[in-house]
């Protein structure tokens, strides 16, 4: 993703400070890593979920772009759950009925 500059949401920071990332390694996955999911109709901008990897840990951060400024909005990121996602965390397991 071709960003301008970073900011971050409220959530954004809590998280990044609760799930022990750092600043610099989420922006490299954003920069660097894989889209993996489209958000069209999110506001106040279309986000995307990327997944990178950081420090050998696999890392997704949805990002909100805003085209006119080209900044990228951190909205939050996570280490995806290898229950919930596939081996490669790129595709989400469907829940069983």
């Amino acid at each position: 993703m071709n960003c301008g500059a970073f900011e971050y949401t409220g959530h954004a920071v809590k998280r990044l400070f609760e799930r022990g990332f750092r600043q610099e390694d989420v922006e490299e996955v954003v920069r660097t890593g894989e889209e993996i999911a489209r958000y069209p109709d999110e506001k106040p901008y279309p986000c995307v979920l990327v997944l990178g990897y950081t420090r050998f840990r696999p890392v997704h951060v949805v990002v909100a772009f805003n085209a006119t400024d080209g900044i990228c909005q951190v909205v939050t990121m996570y280490e995806p759950d290898p229950a919930l996602w596939s081996a490669d965390f790129k595709t989400k397991h469907k829940p069983k009925p």
